[in-house]
């Protein structure tokens, strides 16, 4: 009895020692799985980013701009105010953090922080979203978080790549979302598009496609979170590029205006759906932009800087 056991025993180790041979890859998820098989990050094309990028963006200064911000909401357009706030980072390629500390998996990202902020009536909304874009490869965001509060409550919602998956989160004060997690395919994200452009927007891609909707979108209008059809199309003007994407089962389009040039700054942005009875346009105006290593700048003698960005 005992030698049988231990003869399949020995059967199974050697079966798992052919298969797991020296040539056999082996790689960790970031939720811990270990996976057999090649790093999907290898598969991936790498990222040549300019000299002109990198002398930019890598100058130790994130570039904050603030824009005239005018949202649809219950029907009606508010005004209110944005800032979009661009920076690179390491990022911890493990726990899908910005990395503490130095170490050779971590990745560089393009962390893209956008806000809006706007009055419905006598109560006010603050909404958050941060994006962050790998640059060592060509790849989709490696996560996205969102909130949004006022004076209902809140709700919180985020994106972490998982190999071909995005494992979501969402929390929320409304009975029917609840708290929840799932995962959706790993496609192209909307909030990664205004960090994408900031590398060339003449790389975009164009045509059909699958995309995941802003995370804004998704809890304002209580859509289903899932990857959705769209068409996407980039023209090139007199003074820049507009890059636009429709997504047909949706009845939405946004578009986001550029400069011309490097950096490719947003000048403007729209955002076309039914928000009540008939379509509605929210739009993004650039006011003004800086650069600033904004985190040391937080003592009570820096708040004159907000007056650089009309806030």
């Amino acid at each position: 009895m005992y030698k049988i056991i231990a003869m399949k025993y020995f059967l199974i180790c050697a079966v798992a020692l052919t298969i797991l041979s020296c040539d056999t890859k082996v790689h960790v998820e970031s939720n811990g799985k270990t996976i057999i098989g090649e790093d999907p990050l290898e598969t991936l094309e790498n990222r040549e980013l300019t000299q002109e990028f990198k002398d930019y963006w890598y100058s130790g200064e994130a570039e904050i701009s603030s824009y005239d911000l005018s949202q649809a909401r219950y029907g009606e357009m508010r005004e209110g105010t944005a800032v979009m706030i661009f920076v690179t980072e390491s990022f911890d390629k493990k726990d899908q953090v910005k990395a503490d500390q130095a170490n050779d998996s971590n990745r560089p990202v393009l962390k893209f922080n956008a806000t809006r902020d706007f009055n419905t009536g006598i109560y006010p909304y603050h909404i958050m979203s941060s994006t962050f874009l790998p640059l060592d490869k060509k790849d989709n965001a490696i996560k996205v978080a969102s909130s949004i509060q006022e004076w209902c409550g809140q709700t919180y919602m985020q994106m972490n790549q998982d190999g071909d998956e995005y494992e979501v989160i969402l929390h929320s004060y409304f009975q029917s979302e609840g708290n929840d997690d799932f995962e959706i395919e790993n496609v192209m994200t909307e909030n990664q598009i205004a960090a994408q452009l900031r590398l060339d927007p003449q790389a975009m891609p164009t045509g059909a496609n699958k995309i995941i909707p802003s995370t804004e979108f998704l809890r304002l209008k209580h859509v289903e979170t899932k990857p959705y059809d769209a068409v996407a199309k980039l023209s090139e003007m007199e003074d820049g590029f507009l890059y636009s994407v429709k997504f047909t089962d949706l009845g939405r389009t946004i578009a986001f205006k550029t400069e011309k040039t490097s950096p490719y700054r947003i000048l403007s942005w729209m955002d076309r759906y039914k928000d009540g009875s008939t379509p509605m346009v929210s739009t993004g105006t650039l006011k003004k932009s800086i650069k600033s290593a904004y985190w040391g700048k937080n003592a009570n003698k820096d708040a004159v800087l907000r007056d650089s960005l009309g806030i």
